[in-house]
């Protein structure tokens, strides 16, 4: 098969299409045959050499993908030859085929294309496992999503607004704020004219977000904990400024609030099924209605990777860039 191969860690011509040999499925894997790969800023971290893959997993880059079943592992239940899924990675998503668990495979979403699914299962699973599974976001509650516009924002922003969260969200021009207020955000914030911080009191009478969802890292740390409401909780899922900063304790003391960081690629093969059932069970219905949707900035064929990576590294996308086979 085909697949895209880093050498050498650089920048976006790092990223050469190859002849690598065919995944062969273990027991409890199936072997999916790739329609579309999502793009994730996780990819283009790994692509630096910043970011290996957990031991045991493919080198290839690439953390979700849609597809045929093309084989299926002596003890694999429930999947057959030919079903269409997408599925949770590890890695090896940029390739014509790829091996993983049967318990990281998501069957499509009536209503889903294809090559929509590829955008689903990194941010359907991120978004529910963290806010919803761990943080215990609820009806009723404020949650503050930072990237309102990402792939993680615009999903987020949706998930919350379906089960009765009033949404803040944060990005960086007008037009994505417009973008995040039509998916269902009730109050979208410039960080680049505003003070997140003064906006979200503002909007809550003074009493701050229950939920932030955090990509940022470090430079956002006490801001976000100046943000939060008592009792609050802070998701880390992203270090896109910076890893290293200070934590305020007194403040959080005063609050009672609590900071939790999440990454989902390291996580144990059981943990991740655990995740997608959750999401089969209660978000797959609302995808499937139409009420949450997938939102896809473009396509780019899977051998141009290198151009998808740059528009990734430029920002001025809304929603996943997909890769297509």
């Amino acid at each position: 098969m085909h697949a895209i191969v880093v050498d050498e860690p650089g920048g976006p011509d790092a990223l050469t299409w190859q002849d690598v040999p065919d995944p062969r499925p273990a027991p409890d894997e199936v072997v999916i045959e790739v329609a579309a790969a999502g793009v994730n800023r996780a990819d283009v971290a790994q692509r630096q050499g910043v970011y290996p893959p957990p031991p045991g997993a493919s080198e290839i880059i690439g953390l979700e993908c849609s597809g045929r079943i093309a084989e299926v592992g002596a003890e694999v239940d429930g999947w057959s030859v030919g079903d269409e899924v997408c599925a949770l990675l590890a890695g090896g998503g940029y390739a014509e085929r790829v091996a993983v668990p049967a318990g990281q495979v998501m069957p499509v979403p009536d209503g889903v294309s294809l090559v929509e699914a590829a955008g689903l299962p990194e941010v359907a699973c991120t978004v529910y496992s963290t806010v919803f599974m761990h943080a215990g976001l609820a009806s009723g509650e404020t949650l503050l999503v930072h990237g309102g516009a990402s792939g993680i924002g615009t999903f987020a922003i949706q998930l919350a607004h379906a089960r009765g969260i009033r949404v803040l969200c944060t990005a960086g021009s007008e037009e994505k704020l417009a973008r995040c207020r039509e998916l269902g955000a009730d109050a979208a914030i410039n960080y680049r004219t505003e003070d997140f911080v003064q906006r979200v009191r503002d909007e809550t009478g003074g009493r701050g977000a229950d939920v932030i969802l955090d990509i940022m890292g470090a430079p956002y740390l006490d801001r976000n904990i100046s943000a939060l409401a008592p009792d609050g909780r802070l998701v880390v899922i992203g270090m896109q400024g910076g890893g290293t900063g200070e934590l305020n304790l007194g403040k959080l003391l005063v609050k009672r609030c609590s900071v939790y960081s999440a990454g989902l690629r390291g996580r144990p093969v059981e943990q991740k099924a655990t995740i997608t059932r959750a999401v089969r069970a209660e978000v797959w219905p609302l995808v499937a209605d139409g009420t949450v949707r997938p939102i896809i900035d473009r396509t780019v064929p899977l051998a141009e990777a290198r151009d998808a990576h740059g528009v990734m590294e430029a920002g001025d996308h809304v929603g996943k860039i997909i890769l297509t086979t």
